[in-house]
């Protein structure tokens, strides 16, 4: 496997790489945010390390304009420890941050386990069409749309685009629409056990219900059968069971 490691502080590019090249990794290094962009379309590496404070391009940035492209996973490297720029890394679509200082062995584990989570999702993506009431997910293409009408050919409504994450934790709400899970539980199924926290799900699910509110152009939990998430102050979410429409 290949994994790009941006940073412009070069004795850590290099720690960083010999560190990951002990795992088997063939390294590709980058030590600002352009050449990070461009090293990314030329060498299509299958995970970003990506420092936040660079020039001419932070890790922001770099962020944003990868996940235009792919939905390869990348791992923030931040001195930050605000929470506004955590969640700013992780609403860009960040799959896993590091504060600095951290250790070999915690680079490896978070590593392994976004690893872990985008093998998961590929595996899911793979899965048969998903419909609860209204809302119809499509793993295969990441994408969710409204379903009118009853019968084995509803007419279907514009589709809006998910991330794997997305995607991931949306399957499991409706596998088990009506019943409310825990948020650990939802945490081990979308991220592993080694990955994820309480703040990351409760990012993603800020973005989720924005993805499903655009299926009604800002106004998604008004449409007649179209499922809502909910949350359960104290235990978790759950995702209601929207009734059938009928046209």
């Amino acid at each position: 496997m290949k994994a790009l490691i941006v940073d412009d502080d070069r004795v850590l590019a290099d720690v960083l790489a010999f560190t990951l090249r002990r795992e088997g990794f063939e390294i590709v290094l980058a030590h600002d945010g352009e050449a990070a962009v461009q090293r990314f379309a030329e060498e299509l590496p299958d995970l970003i390390v990506l420092d936040v404070n660079m020039p001419r391009l932070d890790g922001f940035a770099v962020c944003s304009r990868i996940r235009r492209l792919a939905d390869t996973p990348i791992i923030l490297l931040t001195v930050r420890s605000e929470e506004d720029d955590i969640v700013r890394g992780l609403e860009l679509g960040a799959d896993d941050y590091l504060t600095k200082p951290f250790s070999p062995r915690q680079l490896v584990a978070r590593v392994q386990a976004v690893l872990r989570r985008s093998r998961a999702g590929r595996s899911v993506a793979a899965a048969n069409i998903q419909r609860v009431g209204a809302l119809a997910l499509d793993a295969s293409r990441r994408e969710i749309r409204v379903l009118h009408g009853d019968g084995e050919k509803p007419t279907a409504g514009a589709a809006v685009n998910l991330t794997a994450l997305e995607t991931r934790l949306l399957g499991y709400l409706m596998l088990n629409a009506g019943h409310v899970l825990m948020a650990d539980a939802i945490i081990d199924h979308v991220w592993g056990v080694d990955g994820g926290d309480r703040e990351m799900l409760r990012q993603l699910m800020r973005r989720l219900r924005g993805k499903l509110k655009e299926l009604g152009d800002g106004a998604g939990d008004q449409i007649a059968g179209l499922p809502v998430v909910e949350t359960i102050p104290g235990v978790g979410y759950g995702l209601t069971r929207g009734a059938e429409t009928s046209g």
